[in-house]
Order: structure tokens, then C-alpha cells, then sequence
């Protein structure tokens, strides 16, 4: 829903999304090796569930990214009313 008051140069964050999900990926992976040398099977089990779920997160990304930009209402359409609450 639009306010009215969007800035006109917005952008996506999905750029910084998709490299800070990459440093954390090089983190769990690391933290996932480091702990498996160290003989820490509880937190290298955490690590690597963390390596999924950013693996995935990393996916939804660039999906979204490869979609490209939607169509946005330009500054020439008015904002839509808030819904009223009763």
C-alpha cells in the first residue's frame, strides 16, 4: 500500500540482502568445519542448519532478483487511503 510519502530514488535491498546472506554462509560454513575439527558435534549441527537455512534464504534472493523491477504506481498516481479502522 502507498503513503504518499516514498522516497523517489527507493531501492531494493535485495543487493545487500544477497551479500550479507553470502558472509553468513562463508561464517556457518566455516563454523561448521571449524567445530567438526574441534570435535563439537552440537554446534557444528547448529552451524550447518544455519548453512541450510541461509542457503535457501539465498535462493529466495535471487530468485526475486532475476524476477527484475515491478510495475510501481509513478508520482503522477495519487496515494491510496489508509484503511480506516473501526
Amino acid at each position: 500500500m502507498r503513503s504518499g510519502n516514498e522516497p523517489v530514488t527507493a531501492r531494493s535491498p535485495l543487493r545487500l540482502r544477497l551479500w550479507l546472506g553470502v558472509w553468513g554462509l562463508i561464517w556457518a560454513v566455516a563454523g561448521t568445519a571449524a567445530f567438526s575439527l574441534a570435535g563439537r558435534p552440537g554446534w557444528a549441527a547448529a552451524c550447518g542448519v544455519l548453512a541450510v537455512i541461509v542457503t535457501v534464504d539465498l535462493a529466495v534472493v535471487l530468485h526475486h532478483i532475476h524476477q527484475g523491477p515491478h510495475y510501481q504506481p509513478g508520482p503522477d498516481i495519487p496515494p491510496y487511503e489508509p484503511p480506516r479502522r473501526r
